[in-house]
Protein backbone atom coordinates (compact mmCIF):
# COMPACT_ATOMS: atom_id res chain seq x y z
CA UNK A 1 0.00 0.00 0.00
CA UNK A 2 1.37 3.36 -1.16
CA UNK A 3 0.39 6.13 1.25
CA UNK A 4 2.66 8.64 3.49
CA UNK A 5 1.10 8.97 6.80
CA UNK A 6 -2.82 8.69 7.16
CA UNK A 7 -2.46 6.04 9.68
CA UNK A 8 -5.58 6.35 11.48
CA UNK A 9 -7.53 6.70 9.13
CA UNK A 10 -5.77 3.29 7.11
CA UNK A 11 -6.34 1.67 10.20
CA UNK A 12 -10.19 2.67 11.00
CA UNK A 13 -11.07 2.04 7.66
CA UNK A 14 -8.70 -1.22 7.75
CA UNK A 15 -11.02 -2.16 11.20
CA UNK A 16 -14.19 -2.52 9.32
CA UNK A 17 -13.35 -5.52 7.23
CA UNK A 18 -12.96 -7.16 10.57
CA UNK A 19 -16.23 -6.49 11.61
CA UNK A 20 -19.73 -8.84 11.41
CA UNK A 21 -21.83 -5.99 10.37
CA UNK A 22 -22.88 -3.63 7.93
CA UNK A 23 -20.85 -0.62 7.61
CA UNK A 24 -21.92 3.03 6.23
CA UNK A 25 -18.76 5.00 5.95
CA UNK A 26 -18.84 8.65 4.60
CA UNK A 27 -15.37 10.09 3.64
CA UNK A 28 -15.67 13.55 2.82
CA UNK A 29 -12.74 16.24 2.62
CA UNK A 30 -11.86 19.20 0.67
CA UNK A 31 -10.60 18.90 -3.47
CA UNK A 32 -7.39 17.06 -4.18
CA UNK A 33 -7.17 15.78 -0.58
CA UNK A 34 -6.40 12.42 -1.57
CA UNK A 35 -9.84 10.87 -0.34
CA UNK A 36 -10.70 8.53 -3.54
CA UNK A 37 -6.78 7.32 -3.52
CA UNK A 38 -6.91 6.87 0.15
CA UNK A 39 -10.22 4.42 -0.25
CA UNK A 40 -8.94 2.72 -3.63
CA UNK A 41 -5.97 1.88 -1.90
CA UNK A 42 -7.26 0.86 1.69
CA UNK A 43 -10.00 -1.14 0.27
CA UNK A 44 -8.50 -2.12 -3.48
CA UNK A 45 -9.13 -5.65 -3.34
CA UNK A 46 -12.77 -5.63 -1.98
CA UNK A 47 -13.94 -3.04 -3.63
CA UNK A 48 -17.20 -4.76 -6.13
CA UNK A 49 -18.72 -2.01 -7.58
CA UNK A 50 -17.59 1.76 -7.82
CA UNK A 51 -19.14 4.37 -9.64
CA UNK A 52 -18.59 8.50 -9.73
CA UNK A 53 -21.05 10.74 -10.03
CA UNK A 54 -20.48 13.17 -12.68
CA UNK A 55 -19.94 17.41 -12.52
CA UNK A 56 -23.03 19.81 -13.27
CA UNK A 57 -24.28 17.24 -15.72
CA UNK A 58 -28.32 16.03 -15.61
CA UNK A 59 -30.43 13.04 -13.95
CA UNK A 60 -30.26 11.44 -17.30
CA UNK A 61 -26.69 11.47 -17.43
CA UNK A 62 -25.75 9.80 -13.37
CA UNK A 63 -28.32 7.15 -14.33
CA UNK A 64 -26.57 6.17 -17.32
CA UNK A 65 -23.24 6.62 -15.97
CA UNK A 66 -23.94 4.41 -13.24
CA UNK A 67 -25.88 1.49 -15.20
CA UNK A 68 -22.61 1.50 -17.51
CA UNK A 69 -20.33 1.22 -14.75
CA UNK A 70 -23.00 -1.52 -13.48
CA UNK A 71 -23.12 -3.29 -16.63
CA UNK A 72 -19.14 -3.77 -16.68
CA UNK A 73 -19.42 -6.02 -13.71
CA UNK A 74 -22.54 -7.54 -13.92
CA UNK A 75 -22.59 -11.41 -14.98
CA UNK A 76 -26.11 -10.69 -16.87
CA UNK A 77 -26.87 -8.09 -19.37
CA UNK A 78 -29.32 -5.35 -17.56
CA UNK A 79 -31.55 -2.92 -19.55
CA UNK A 80 -31.15 0.65 -18.53
CA UNK A 81 -32.99 2.15 -15.46
CA UNK A 82 -35.61 4.45 -15.28
CA UNK A 83 -35.50 5.50 -11.45
CA UNK A 84 -33.00 5.49 -8.85
CA UNK A 85 -35.08 2.77 -6.92
CA UNK A 86 -34.90 0.45 -10.22
CA UNK A 87 -30.74 1.71 -10.37
CA UNK A 88 -29.79 0.10 -7.03
CA UNK A 89 -32.22 -2.45 -7.45
CA UNK A 90 -30.26 -3.61 -10.46
CA UNK A 91 -27.43 -3.21 -7.89
CA UNK A 92 -28.93 -5.18 -5.14
CA UNK A 93 -29.24 -8.66 -8.05
CA UNK A 94 -26.01 -8.00 -8.68
CA UNK A 95 -24.55 -7.83 -5.13
CA UNK A 96 -26.78 -11.41 -4.73
CA UNK A 97 -24.85 -13.32 -7.03
CA UNK A 98 -21.79 -12.83 -5.44
CA UNK A 99 -20.03 -14.73 -2.47
CA UNK A 100 -21.54 -14.12 1.07
CA UNK A 101 -18.24 -15.01 2.57
CA UNK A 102 -15.88 -11.99 2.10
CA UNK A 103 -16.66 -8.67 2.30
CA UNK A 104 -17.72 -6.45 0.07
CA UNK A 105 -17.37 -2.37 -0.37
CA UNK A 106 -19.31 -0.59 -2.09
CA UNK A 107 -18.06 2.78 -3.05
CA UNK A 108 -19.87 6.08 -4.61
CA UNK A 109 -17.72 8.78 -5.14
CA UNK A 110 -17.85 12.15 -5.77
CA UNK A 111 -22.14 11.57 -4.47
CA UNK A 112 -22.99 15.03 -4.29
CA UNK A 113 -22.88 15.09 -8.05
CA UNK A 114 -25.91 11.91 -7.75
CA UNK A 115 -28.39 13.93 -6.63
CA UNK A 116 -29.68 16.45 -9.22
CA UNK A 117 -33.44 18.14 -8.70
CA UNK A 118 -36.61 16.27 -8.06
CA UNK A 119 -34.21 12.91 -8.75
CA UNK A 120 -35.00 10.68 -6.06
CA UNK A 121 -31.18 9.86 -5.45
CA UNK A 122 -30.97 10.18 -1.64
CA UNK A 123 -34.65 8.57 -0.86
CA UNK A 124 -33.03 5.34 -3.50
CA UNK A 125 -30.03 5.55 -1.35
CA UNK A 126 -31.95 5.13 1.94
CA UNK A 127 -33.73 2.66 0.71
CA UNK A 128 -30.56 0.60 -0.39
CA UNK A 129 -28.96 0.95 2.74
CA UNK A 130 -32.31 0.55 4.83
CA UNK A 131 -33.76 -2.27 3.12
CA UNK A 132 -30.85 -3.95 1.92
CA UNK A 133 -27.19 -3.56 3.50
CA UNK A 134 -28.20 -2.76 6.82
CA UNK A 135 -29.56 -6.67 6.74
CA UNK A 136 -25.90 -7.93 5.48
CA UNK A 137 -23.17 -8.59 7.70
CA UNK A 138 -21.21 -8.89 4.66
CA UNK A 139 -21.37 -5.13 2.88
CA UNK A 140 -19.54 -1.76 3.28
CA UNK A 141 -21.24 0.77 1.77
CA UNK A 142 -18.86 3.84 1.79
CA UNK A 143 -19.98 7.36 0.38
CA UNK A 144 -17.23 10.03 -0.49
CA UNK A 145 -17.06 13.43 -1.73
CA UNK A 146 -15.53 17.05 -1.75
CA UNK A 147 -18.36 19.40 -1.10
CA UNK A 148 -17.92 18.54 2.91
CA UNK A 149 -20.85 20.93 3.78
CA UNK A 150 -23.07 18.58 1.47
CA UNK A 151 -22.35 15.30 2.85
CA UNK A 152 -22.40 16.86 6.32
CA UNK A 153 -26.46 18.21 6.16
CA UNK A 154 -27.46 15.54 4.03
CA UNK A 155 -25.67 12.54 4.99
CA UNK A 156 -24.48 12.88 8.38
CA UNK A 157 -26.84 14.99 9.89
CA UNK A 158 -29.87 14.16 8.12
CA UNK A 159 -33.38 14.42 9.60
CA UNK A 160 -35.29 12.16 7.26
CA UNK A 161 -34.57 8.86 6.08
CA UNK A 162 -30.47 8.99 6.60
CA UNK A 163 -30.70 10.37 10.07
CA UNK A 164 -28.33 8.62 12.46
CA UNK A 165 -27.51 5.58 9.24
CA UNK A 166 -23.36 6.74 9.20
CA UNK A 167 -21.85 4.23 11.41
CA UNK A 168 -18.34 5.94 10.56
CA UNK A 169 -17.08 8.93 9.04
CA UNK A 170 -13.44 10.03 8.08
CA UNK A 171 -12.70 13.77 7.74
CA UNK A 172 -9.91 13.72 5.44
CA UNK A 173 -7.71 16.69 6.01
CA UNK A 174 -4.13 18.03 4.45
CA UNK A 175 -1.23 16.30 5.28
CA UNK A 176 0.63 17.71 8.35
CA UNK A 177 4.43 18.76 7.76
CA UNK A 178 5.44 14.88 8.98
CA UNK A 179 3.05 13.86 6.15
CA UNK A 180 4.47 16.05 3.98
CA UNK A 181 7.86 15.07 4.59
CA UNK A 182 6.87 11.16 4.10
CA UNK A 183 5.37 11.98 1.14
CA UNK A 184 8.08 13.95 -0.47
CA UNK A 185 10.03 11.40 0.93
CA UNK A 186 8.20 8.61 -0.78
CA UNK A 187 8.41 10.51 -4.41
CA UNK A 188 12.40 10.96 -3.91
CA UNK A 189 11.94 14.78 -3.62
CA UNK A 190 14.94 15.65 -1.00
CA UNK A 191 14.73 18.94 0.88
CA UNK A 192 15.49 20.26 4.03
CA UNK A 193 13.32 20.78 6.63
CA UNK A 194 13.15 24.58 6.14
CA UNK A 195 12.20 24.55 2.49
CA UNK A 196 9.95 21.97 3.37
CA UNK A 197 7.99 24.05 5.58
CA UNK A 198 8.24 26.89 2.92
CA UNK A 199 6.95 24.96 0.07
CA UNK A 200 4.33 24.04 3.34
CA UNK A 201 3.67 28.06 3.50
CA UNK A 202 2.81 27.84 -0.33
CA UNK A 203 0.62 25.20 -0.93
CA UNK A 204 -0.53 23.63 2.09
CA UNK A 205 -0.48 19.68 2.67
CA UNK A 206 -2.30 18.64 -0.57
CA UNK A 207 -1.13 15.55 -1.81
CA UNK A 208 -2.48 16.58 -5.76
CA UNK A 209 -0.28 19.91 -5.46
CA UNK A 210 2.93 17.82 -4.10
CA UNK A 211 2.87 15.21 -6.44
CA UNK A 212 3.65 17.67 -8.89
CA UNK A 213 7.01 18.06 -7.37
CA UNK A 214 10.04 17.10 -8.62
CA UNK A 215 13.19 16.13 -8.08
CA UNK A 216 15.85 17.76 -7.73
CA UNK A 217 14.42 21.33 -8.12
CA UNK A 218 15.05 24.02 -5.34
CA UNK A 219 11.61 26.16 -3.69
CA UNK A 220 12.23 29.00 -6.24
CA UNK A 221 11.91 26.73 -9.55
CA UNK A 222 8.83 23.73 -7.64
CA UNK A 223 6.71 27.34 -7.15
CA UNK A 224 7.58 28.76 -10.49
CA UNK A 225 6.83 25.01 -12.12
CA UNK A 226 3.59 24.83 -9.95
CA UNK A 227 2.38 28.47 -10.58
CA UNK A 228 4.62 30.84 -13.13
CA UNK A 229 5.58 29.63 -16.05
CA UNK A 230 3.26 28.65 -19.18
CA UNK A 231 1.49 25.61 -18.68
CA UNK A 232 2.08 25.75 -14.95
CA UNK A 233 -0.30 22.89 -13.33
CA UNK A 234 -2.20 25.15 -10.39
CA UNK A 235 -2.14 28.77 -12.40
CA UNK A 236 -6.01 27.96 -12.99
CA UNK A 237 -6.81 25.57 -9.79
CA UNK A 238 -8.49 29.29 -8.18
CA UNK A 239 -10.89 28.89 -10.50
CA UNK A 240 -11.90 24.87 -9.89
CA UNK A 241 -11.43 25.19 -6.24
CA UNK A 242 -14.69 26.66 -4.82
CA UNK A 243 -16.86 25.87 -7.53
CA UNK A 244 -16.10 22.29 -6.88
CA UNK A 245 -17.01 22.14 -3.55
CA UNK A 246 -19.61 24.94 -2.81
CA UNK A 247 -23.07 25.51 -5.02
CA UNK A 248 -22.92 29.31 -5.67
CA UNK A 249 -19.04 29.95 -4.49
CA UNK A 250 -19.04 33.56 -5.51
CA UNK A 251 -20.22 34.42 -2.10
CA UNK A 252 -17.49 31.78 -0.62
CA UNK A 253 -15.24 33.41 -2.74
CA UNK A 254 -16.21 36.98 -1.51
CA UNK A 255 -15.51 35.78 2.40
CA UNK A 256 -12.22 34.49 1.79
CA UNK A 257 -10.98 37.89 0.00
CA UNK A 258 -12.36 39.79 2.48
CA UNK A 259 -10.23 37.64 5.07
CA UNK A 260 -7.26 38.13 2.92
CA UNK A 261 -7.11 42.13 4.00
CA UNK A 262 -6.70 41.31 7.22
CA UNK A 263 -3.87 38.31 8.48
CA UNK A 264 -5.24 38.24 12.33
CA UNK A 265 -8.94 37.81 10.31
CA UNK A 266 -11.74 39.76 10.80
CA UNK A 267 -15.24 39.27 13.01
CA UNK A 268 -18.44 38.64 11.78
CA UNK A 269 -19.46 42.26 11.38
CA UNK A 270 -16.25 43.33 9.89
CA UNK A 271 -17.09 40.15 7.35
CA UNK A 272 -20.53 41.78 6.59
CA UNK A 273 -19.13 45.49 6.37
CA UNK A 274 -16.20 44.25 3.45
CA UNK A 275 -18.70 41.84 1.73
CA UNK A 276 -22.02 43.26 2.01
CA UNK A 277 -23.35 39.89 2.40
CA UNK A 278 -26.39 39.84 4.17
CA UNK A 279 -26.15 38.92 8.23
CA UNK A 280 -29.07 36.43 8.62
CA UNK A 281 -28.46 33.00 8.65
CA UNK A 282 -27.19 32.49 5.36
CA UNK A 283 -23.79 33.90 6.22
CA UNK A 284 -23.82 31.39 9.33
CA UNK A 285 -24.17 29.04 6.82
CA UNK A 286 -21.53 30.15 4.44
CA UNK A 287 -18.97 30.40 7.45
CA UNK A 288 -19.78 26.94 8.66
CA UNK A 289 -19.19 25.66 5.28
CA UNK A 290 -15.48 27.32 5.47
CA UNK A 291 -14.83 26.30 8.61
CA UNK A 292 -16.07 22.44 7.77
CA UNK A 293 -13.97 22.43 4.20
CA UNK A 294 -10.67 23.33 6.53
CA UNK A 295 -9.96 27.00 4.63
CA UNK A 296 -11.39 28.96 7.66
CA UNK A 297 -10.59 28.92 11.53
CA UNK A 298 -12.79 30.37 13.67
CA UNK A 299 -10.63 31.86 16.83
CA UNK A 300 -12.28 32.58 20.19
CA UNK A 301 -10.77 35.22 22.45
CA UNK A 302 -9.83 34.08 25.82
CA UNK A 303 -13.36 35.31 27.05
CA UNK A 304 -14.98 32.71 24.78
CA UNK A 305 -17.44 34.96 23.42
CA UNK A 306 -18.39 33.86 20.61
CA UNK A 307 -19.27 37.48 18.99
CA UNK A 308 -15.63 38.94 19.36
CA UNK A 309 -14.26 35.79 17.85
CA UNK A 310 -12.25 35.91 14.52
CA UNK A 311 -12.74 34.42 11.47
CA UNK A 312 -9.12 33.71 9.97
CA UNK A 313 -8.04 32.38 6.62
CA UNK A 314 -5.85 29.48 7.17
CA UNK A 315 -5.98 27.72 3.17
CA UNK A 316 -2.56 28.70 2.11
CA UNK A 317 -3.02 27.97 -1.63
CA UNK A 318 -6.33 30.26 -1.15
CA UNK A 319 -3.54 33.17 0.71
CA UNK A 320 -1.31 32.41 -2.05
CA UNK A 321 -3.40 33.43 -4.92
CA UNK A 322 -4.86 36.62 -3.54
CA UNK A 323 -1.12 37.90 -2.37
CA UNK A 324 0.93 36.53 -5.88
CA UNK A 325 -0.98 35.22 -8.18
CA UNK A 326 -4.04 37.45 -8.40
CA UNK A 327 -2.24 40.78 -9.11
CA UNK A 328 -1.29 40.36 -12.97
CA UNK A 329 2.10 42.29 -12.05
CA UNK A 330 3.73 39.64 -9.98
CA UNK A 331 3.50 37.09 -12.52
CA UNK A 332 6.74 36.53 -12.70
CA UNK A 333 8.77 34.34 -11.28
CA UNK A 334 9.10 33.24 -7.12
CA UNK A 335 12.70 34.14 -7.24
CA UNK A 336 12.13 37.80 -8.17
CA UNK A 337 9.07 37.79 -5.80
CA UNK A 338 11.33 36.92 -3.06
CA UNK A 339 13.12 39.96 -3.21
CA UNK A 340 9.82 42.42 -2.61
CA UNK A 341 8.41 43.13 0.45
CA UNK A 342 5.45 41.74 -0.51
CA UNK A 343 7.30 38.68 -0.03
CA UNK A 344 8.89 39.25 3.58
CA UNK A 345 5.24 40.31 5.03
CA UNK A 346 3.44 37.42 3.62
CA UNK A 347 6.35 34.94 4.66
CA UNK A 348 5.77 36.47 8.91
CA UNK A 349 2.44 35.65 8.44
CA UNK A 350 2.52 32.26 6.72
CA UNK A 351 4.70 31.12 9.27
CA UNK A 352 2.36 32.37 12.12
CA UNK A 353 -0.09 30.42 9.93
CA UNK A 354 2.00 27.52 10.08
CA UNK A 355 2.30 27.54 13.71
CA UNK A 356 -1.53 27.88 14.55
CA UNK A 357 -2.32 24.53 12.25
CA UNK A 358 0.59 22.68 13.94
CA UNK A 359 -0.87 23.06 17.67
CA UNK A 360 -0.50 19.04 18.16
CA UNK A 361 2.79 19.08 17.76
CA UNK A 362 3.79 22.01 19.31
CA UNK A 363 2.11 21.10 22.41
CA UNK A 364 3.87 17.67 22.43
CA UNK A 365 7.55 19.44 21.72
CA UNK A 366 6.03 21.08 25.32
CA UNK A 367 5.17 18.35 26.96
CA UNK A 368 1.22 19.69 27.57
CA UNK A 369 -0.31 16.69 25.06
CA UNK A 370 -3.71 15.52 27.21
CA UNK A 371 -3.90 19.65 28.80
CA UNK A 372 -7.13 21.22 27.45
CA UNK A 373 -6.26 24.74 25.71
CA UNK A 374 -7.28 27.48 24.02
CA UNK A 375 -5.05 29.36 21.04
CA UNK A 376 -5.23 32.59 20.03
CA UNK A 377 -3.79 36.25 18.61
CA UNK A 378 -3.53 38.93 20.95
CA UNK A 379 -3.45 42.82 20.15
CA UNK A 380 -3.53 45.94 22.05
CA UNK A 381 -3.92 49.09 19.19
CA UNK A 382 -1.53 51.99 20.18
CA UNK A 383 -2.45 55.76 20.70
CA UNK A 384 -0.89 59.04 21.50
CA UNK A 385 -0.09 58.03 24.48
CA UNK A 386 0.86 54.27 24.64
CA UNK A 387 2.41 52.03 21.97
CA UNK A 388 0.66 48.73 20.37
CA UNK A 389 1.80 45.80 20.82
CA UNK A 390 0.94 42.26 19.73
CA UNK A 391 1.18 38.87 20.40
CA UNK A 392 2.08 36.27 17.38
CA UNK A 393 0.27 33.25 19.50
CA UNK A 394 -0.89 32.47 22.57
CA UNK A 395 -1.40 28.81 24.14
CA UNK A 396 -4.09 29.45 26.85
CA UNK A 397 -4.00 26.18 29.19
CA UNK A 398 -5.93 24.59 31.91
CA UNK A 399 -3.59 24.17 33.93
CA UNK A 400 -3.01 27.72 34.95
CA UNK A 401 -0.15 28.69 32.64
CA UNK A 402 0.22 30.49 28.85
CA UNK A 403 2.43 30.35 26.69
CA UNK A 404 3.41 33.79 25.04
CA UNK A 405 5.17 33.17 21.88
CA UNK A 406 7.58 34.55 19.39
CA UNK A 407 7.14 33.57 15.88
CA UNK A 408 10.34 33.69 13.33
CA UNK A 409 10.89 32.12 10.27
CA UNK A 410 14.54 33.53 10.77
CA UNK A 411 17.51 32.45 8.24
CA UNK A 412 20.07 32.44 10.61
CA UNK A 413 20.37 32.22 14.34
CA UNK A 414 17.99 34.90 16.13
CA UNK A 415 20.35 36.65 18.74
CA UNK A 416 17.76 39.18 21.17
CA UNK A 417 19.62 42.39 22.34
CA UNK A 418 18.98 44.49 25.33
CA UNK A 419 16.50 46.38 23.91
CA UNK A 420 14.29 43.76 22.53
CA UNK A 421 14.58 41.92 26.05
CA UNK A 422 13.10 45.05 27.31
CA UNK A 423 10.32 45.25 24.36
CA UNK A 424 9.65 41.85 25.67
CA UNK A 425 8.90 41.95 29.01
CA UNK A 426 7.16 44.95 28.39
CA UNK A 427 4.92 43.27 26.03
CA UNK A 428 4.43 40.16 29.29
CA UNK A 429 3.01 43.23 31.33
CA UNK A 430 0.98 44.63 28.88
CA UNK A 431 -1.07 41.59 28.24
CA UNK A 432 -1.21 40.63 32.09
CA UNK A 433 -2.77 43.86 32.79
CA UNK A 434 -4.88 44.08 29.78
CA UNK A 435 -6.11 40.44 30.12
CA UNK A 436 -6.14 40.67 34.24
CA UNK A 437 -4.48 36.67 34.16
CA UNK A 438 -2.82 35.22 37.39
CA UNK A 439 -1.63 31.94 35.17
CA UNK A 440 2.38 31.67 34.90
CA UNK A 441 3.37 33.84 32.02
CA UNK A 442 5.66 31.23 30.13
CA UNK A 443 7.77 33.33 26.83
CA UNK A 444 8.42 30.51 24.10
CA UNK A 445 10.23 31.39 20.96
CA UNK A 446 9.48 29.31 17.94
CA UNK A 447 12.31 29.89 15.15
CA UNK A 448 13.41 28.43 12.32
CA UNK A 449 16.82 28.40 12.79
CA UNK A 450 16.94 29.01 16.88
CA UNK A 451 18.02 31.58 18.85
CA UNK A 452 21.35 32.10 20.98
CA UNK A 453 21.36 31.75 24.51
CA UNK A 454 22.73 34.63 25.57
CA UNK A 455 21.89 36.80 28.97
CA UNK A 456 19.07 38.31 27.44
CA UNK A 457 17.41 35.30 26.40
CA UNK A 458 18.35 33.38 29.60
CA UNK A 459 16.61 36.07 31.70
CA UNK A 460 13.41 36.33 30.18
CA UNK A 461 12.58 33.34 27.54
CA UNK A 462 11.47 30.05 29.16
CA UNK A 463 10.98 27.46 25.87
CA UNK A 464 12.44 27.57 22.69
CA UNK A 465 11.18 25.10 19.63
CA UNK A 466 12.60 25.18 16.55
CA UNK A 467 10.63 24.20 13.21
CA UNK A 468 11.86 20.66 13.61
CA UNK A 469 8.94 20.26 16.15
CA UNK A 470 6.58 21.24 13.83
CA UNK A 471 8.07 18.26 12.35
CA UNK A 472 7.12 15.81 15.42
CA UNK A 473 4.08 12.83 14.18
CA UNK A 474 1.03 13.14 16.38
CA UNK A 475 -2.09 10.93 16.20
CA UNK A 476 -4.91 13.32 15.98
CA UNK A 477 -8.59 11.24 16.08
CA UNK A 478 -10.89 13.56 13.38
Amino acid sequence: MKLAGRKAEIALLQSLLEKDEPEFVAVYGRRRVGKTFLVREVYKTHIVFECSGLHKKSFAQQLENFWLTLQEVSPVPILPPKTWLQAFAQLKSYLNTLDTNHKKVIFLDEIPWFETPRSGFLAALDNFWNQYCSKREDIILVICGSAASWIIKKIINDTGGLHNRITTHVQLMPFTLHETRSFLEMNYISLTTKDIAQLYMCIGGIPFYLKNVKPGRSVAQILDDLFFVPQASLKQEFRNLYAALFKNSEQHEQIVAALTTKNKGLTRSEIIDKTGLDSNGGLTILLKELIECGFVKQVFPPSGKKKKSLYRLIDEYTIFYFKFLKNSTLKISWQQISKQSIYTIWLGFAFENLCFKHIAPIKKALGINGVITNEYTWARKGNDSKQGTQIDLIIDRADNCINLFELKFNKQPYEISKTYAEQLQQKIEVFKTQDSTKKNIFLTFLTASGVIKNKYYLSIVTNQLTIEDLFEEVQIIR
